[in-house]
């Protein structure tokens, strides 16, 4: 009963002051409730059960605003004397509640529970954001994010090396509570990102966060103190599981080789299965925006012990069985796939001869499935990527005799991939002081090495024999303008180009090809006699000879023929086109006279004597493999039909006749008319899309060049009929060719002929251009079906008459 007497006692006696110090505006009252709560310090029943609640009392609005004004020095110092003697966490937390004014109520029965170690971390992790929202502009630079997550792993860092000192001491210490605040930094957003004030070169990027501070510096200690490096083992085995992948993340991220990453997490990727998806899956086939150095630390962690490398093997058949899948090339953006192959090739440079030999089935399914879908893409970067790794696989594999060669213009993502298969696991450490050392002699070996080679040519030769026969002393002939003579002369003549290039004379056959152009522009009547003749060896002709500029010359000739004698030379093209036993480049070829001739055509005729001149030749445009040019033509269009505000009235365009519009239907419905067709050597529909992919953009291009031409509004309604039946198609440059002939189709028909003629399928294809702009594959395709929603909402609020809202 004493006991129960005791805290009913001291439970009135609290609460007396309590009210006290509330209600009173006496001082001595004030002084008396003070010195009493002080007092109470001491005793335990008062610090666990009261101490949190007289705290949130001395926190009051009113009682800050009263030490304020009064200045007394004696209540102040009593004040503050209530919340420095006491235990550290509940002064903490109600410090922090009264920052956020959130009201928190402290668990008083148990100030260790889970709850409120809860609350204290959450309070503690989000104390940039709690001042901020109260302070907005005057808040201290240290509470502001970068400065006060550095004061925070400076804190972390000492708490590590105290518990250190304490473990030596014989002490036993937990990590728990530094694990979970370092978990709950980290899940926010704080553990590791790049700051914006450094370079943006990966090589030299400081990353920011608590990790920026804390990884450097744990990676030195760990070198020298093997106990440190069991604390933050420990510290880091302790972290959440829900945290574990923002931590690693970061950790990783901010560390420089994976021999600092074997130092740090040990083997947590073997204990810690959050941590085995993470590294060995997640980060490696599910995310691909980390930079190539995270790839090496995590595969190169993996690899440095013989237990986890039986991950590492793992982490190859995974790879390998992405890397060859044919629908992931067909659905992943470039940007991922890249990032996979680095990883394929990373992860093989690894391994050993004798895991290579475990593994070779794996990496030859990898190599010819892999290798096969990529040189069937149509984006050129990708058919690189399965040509690089090809040839990488087969030299691991070291297949005598059948080892892959390509053919291919190197740049500095080809030279980078082919750097990854070099890699060892100590690359990017620091080396160490007898490592450095063992590295000048190298060095000077190698340049000793190189002096014979480089001085031979500069040795005196006293042989008398050669001073005899030196030609020094002779004065050389001026050959500056010498020529070399030719035998045969350019012809003169239409039909004697004509029979030169089907010559068996090297000599000849250059000439005629180098003049066919001019020729045929020149001579009008001739060519139109013989066009169709000349279209036909031109279409078959080979570079036998290895000419200069061989297919450029070519294809000047086609053009030439096509603009001067249009109908024929058009049919012939457009028939050809579906013919059994053309090559697909012949068929790429066809295409790309076709729209090079449409936009000679469509450019506006000056005089009319135009005519009877002879016809200039066109500056064709620059080889392309993708859809930047055309891109372009789309864009300026957008450009000059949207209206802006301040700039004044802008003139429309005036029509102006060309030789285009009365041909347009010609160079356009033919291509319509067999695409549904299969042949023996042709599947446009099938296999290939590459081809389809081109006759998308050809057919986009010929509709915006024929915008003023009367056939236009039939021209949009057939290509939208045959857009509509290959959008959902699994080819990227398909989609983008489909995207492209859609923006054409909404540029090239007026807006009341839109809604007069595909009214009713206007609604539909809104909602596929949105669901394309929001979860394409393709960063291209996306951009475009923006466009094409951004050009179809104009021109239905222009055709409707609805206004535009004013900003």
């Amino acid at each position: 009963m004493g006991s129960v007497e005791t805290e009913c006692f001291l439970k009135l006696q609290v609460r007396s002051h309590l009210r006290t110090l509330s209600c009173s505006q006496e001082r001595m009252e004030l002084l008396h409730a003070l010195r009493s709560l002080a007092g109470l310090l001491e005793d335990a029943e008062f610090t666990r059960t009261y101490y949190a609640r007289a705290l949130q009392v001395l926190v009051a609005k009113d009682w800050s605003k009263r030490l304020l004004h009064d200045h007394d020095k004696e209540l102040e110092r009593l004040w503050r004397e209530m919340f420095l003697r006491g235990p550290a966490e509940p002064v903490l937390m109600t410090l922090l509640d009264a920052i956020s004014s959130a009201r928190c109520e402290v668990d008083r029965s148990s100030a260790d529970s889970a709850q409120y170690r809860e609350a204290l971390i959450g309070q503690i992790s989000a104390l940039p954001s709690i001042t901020s929202n109260q302070l907005r502009a005057n808040t201290p630079e240290d509470l502001l994010p970068h400065r006060f997550y550095t004061l925070l792993a400076e804190s972390i860092l000492e708490t590590l090396e105290r518990t250190c000192q304490a473990l030596r001491a014989g002490h036993d210490c937990s990590l728990s509570f530094i694990s979970q605040l370092l978990g709950k930094v980290c899940i926010q957003g704080n553990g590791s990102y790049e700051n914006p004030h450094n370079s943006i070169n990966e090589g030299s990027n400081c990353p920011s966060g608590i990790f920026g501070t804390m990884a450097p510096r744990l990676s030195s200690l760990t070198r020298v103190d093997p106990l440190m490096q069991r604390v933050t083992q420990n510290l880091l085995e302790k972290v959440p599981e829900r945290c574990m992948e923002s931590v690693i993340t970061g950790l990783v991220l901010s560390l420089k080789g994976p021999t600092a990453v074997s130092r740090l997490m040990g083997d947590l990727v073997l204990n810690n299965k959050k941590a085995q998806f993470v590294l060995t899956h997640k980060m490696l086939l599910q995310q691909y925006q980390h930079p190539s150095l995270l790839l090496k630390s995590v595969l190169g962690y993996l690899s440095l012990d013989s237990e986890r490398r039986v991950l590492l093997k793992q982490v190859l058949r995974s790879v390998c069985q992405v890397w060859c899948n044919s629908s992931a090339v067909k659905h992943t953006c470039v940007e991922q796939q890249l990032y996979v192959t680095r990883a394929l090739l990373l992860t093989v440079a690894l391994l050993q001869n004798s895991e290579v030999q475990e593994l070779r089935q794996e990496l030859v399914q990898c190599m010819l499935g892999g290798v096969q879908c990529r040189l069937d893409s149509n984006i050129e970067r990708i058919r690189r990527m399965g040509m690089v790794v090809g040839e990488c696989l087969s030299q691991k594999l070291d297949t005598p005799g059948s080892q892959l060669q390509f053919q291919y213009e190197s740049n500095e993502e080809i030279q980078e991939l082919r750097s990854l298969m070099e890699y060892q696991a100590v690359e990017g450490e620091e080396p160490e002081s007898d490592a450095s050392n063992n590295l000048q002699p190298i060095v000077e070996a190698s340049e000793v090495c190189a002096v014979p080679s480089q001085s031979i040519t500069s040795l005196p030769v006293n042989d008398s024999d050669s001073e005899l026969d030196s030609d020094d002393d002779l004065t050389p002939f001026d050959m500056s303008a010498d020529q070399e003579k030719r035998i045969s002369a350019p012809p003169r003549y239409v039909r004697d180009c004509l029979e030169g290039l089907m010559s068996e004379d090297a000599e000849r056959f250059e000439l005629s090809l180098q003049v066919a152009a001019s020729l045929l522009r020149k001579n009008v009547t001739t060519t139109q006699e013989v066009s169709v003749q000349f279209c036909r060896v031109l279409l078959h002709l080979e570079d036998r000879y290895n000419t200069t500029l061989f297919l450029s010359l070519r294809q000047n000739a086609m053009v030439a023929l096509t603009v001067t004698h249009v109908k024929p030379v058009v049919d012939y093209w457009t028939t050809e086109f579906f013919s059994l036993n053309y090559s697909l480049r012949q068929r790429l070829d066809i295409l790309e006279v076709l729209a090079l001739s449409a936009q000679e055509l469509s450019e506006p005729i000056r005089s009319k004597q135009a005519a009877a001149q002879p016809i200039p030749e066109v500056v064709p445009p620059e080889q392309f493999d993708d859809i930047t040019h055309w891109r372009h033509i789309v864009e300026k269009r957008i450009q000059s039909k949207t209206r802006r505000i301040g700039k004044g009235v802008t003139q429309p365009v005036k029509a102006a006749p060309n030789r285009f519009a009365p041909v347009a239907g010609c160079f356009f419905f033919p291509l319509l008319k067999n695409y549904d067709r299969p042949q023996t050597t042709f599947d446009l529909l099938g296999s290939d899309h590459l081809v389809l992919g081109r006759l998308l953009h050809t057919l986009g291009l010929l509709m915006h060049l024929a915008v003023n031409a009367p056939v236009a509004s039939q021209m949009g309604r057939a290509l939208l009929d045959f857009i509509w039946a290959v959008r959902f198609h699994t080819d990227q440059m398909v989609r983008r060719g489909v995207l492209f002939a859609v923006c054409s189709v909404f540029l090239g028909m007026h807006s009341e002929n839109l809604l007069t003629d595909l009214g009713e399928d206007l609604m539909e294809a809104r909602a596929w251009l949105a669901d394309v702009a929001e979860s394409d594959c393709d960063s291209d395709c996306r951009s475009l079906a923006m466009q094409s929603l951004v050009l179809l909402d104009r021109t239905l609020k222009a055709q409707l008459k609805i206004p535009e809202m004013k900003t």
